[in-house]
């Protein structure tokens, strides 16, 4: 099989200096037909068999302040009342596996990569987290040549992963608000210049304004500044658009949302954040990967998920 389509560096080192400059680039068509086609029948097969069998690892007892977490929850997320009790049991299951330790600040400042989050929102929108463990052949996604260059330069090269997800935009839905992604979203202002974390969309299909194409405003990853909690547009915003089988970046301080999906079809991609290696990530790979999985990755994969990645025990 065909796999992907690797630039070389003539072709990589323009977008390397576009995305410095406004934030974003994309790299078009770099993902194969065959690719494409595979990934886009398994995206599908896990989505679907995902919404009819909501991932539940079991139930934790409660605790004092479940009601402050509910509330943060519903206010902060578009979701009905069956996944928020959903994500609910998916905390307090966690809050058990930790020997019910808690958080010692209110539920609004809990780091976001320590929070269960919700899977389906109210509009149908869908997201899928640990890909490492469902999607065969992802691993060519996380070691392509135009990742590990991109990420090495501006990361360096013992950058881990901190999520691999699916994300589908439902048809006929609403843009999101303007955020900044982990580990962004729980430092102050000034929000550091610094590359510390960078996103990478795999698209599934073609962005288009009318689909819901991620929408950023060009620089912000330098204005040391939060975007306004809002779901209004903002002067300057573009549409990161291109074809399926692209691939793009930004710099996950850059503001930036989901547009708005007036289609009848949703919009698909397969997304990557990739961090320094001191950072903690959104998912613990190690707990999370089969053995069996594991053993079809390389060692260079094994060490963006995770392994030999983390203090080690010194005693």
């Amino acid at each position: 099989m065909n796999a992907t389509r690797t630039l070389d560096a003539h072709d990589i080192q323009p977008g390397l200096a576009s995305l410095r400059e406004k934030g974003y680039v994309v790299f078009e068509n770099v993902i194969s037909d065959d690719d494409l086609q595979q990934f886009s029948s398994q995206y599908d097969r896990i989505m679907v068999h995902e919404r009819d069998h909501p991932f539940d690892p079991g139930d934790g007892p409660p605790a004092p302040d479940d009601d402050e977490m509910a509330k943060y929850l519903a206010d902060a997320y578009k979701i009905d009342d069956n996944e928020l009790a959903r994500v609910l049991k998916r905390i307090r299951h966690t809050r058990a596996e930790n020997h019910d330790t808690p958080w010692p600040v209110p539920a609004e400042k809990v780091s976001h990569s320590f929070l269960q989050m919700p899977l389906v929102s109210k509009n149908g929108s869908q997201r899928s987290y640990n890909l490492p463990a469902k999607l065969p052949g992802c691993d060519r996604l996380m070691e392509h040549p135009i990742v590990l260059e991109v990420m090495g330069d501006l990361l360096e090269d013992d950058c881990v992963i901190s999520d691999l997800s699916f994300n589908s935009i439902a048809p006929q839905s609403g843009s999101s608000y303007w955020h900044i992604d982990s580990p962004f979203t729980m430092v102050p202002e000034p929000v550091p210049q610094m590359p510390l974390a960078i996103q990478v969309g795999w698209l599934m299909d073609d962005f288009t304004v009318d689909n819901g194409a991620t929408l950023v405003v060009p620089g912000t990853h330098t204005s040391g500044r939060k975007p306004p909690w809002t779901y209004d547009s903002l002067e300057c915003e573009e549409a990161l658009t291109g074809p399926a089988g692209s691939l793009v970046f930004w710099f996950s301080q850059v503001w930036h949302r989901a547009g708005a999906n007036t289609t009848d079809r949703p919009r698909r991609a397969i997304l990557g954040n990739y961090v320094r290696s001191w950072i903690k990530p959104l998912t613990d790979f190690t707990r999370c990967v089969p053995a069996d999985v594991l053993e079809r990755y390389s060692p260079r994969v094994r060490y963006l998920l995770g392994w030999s990645a983390f203090g080690p025990r010194r005693g």
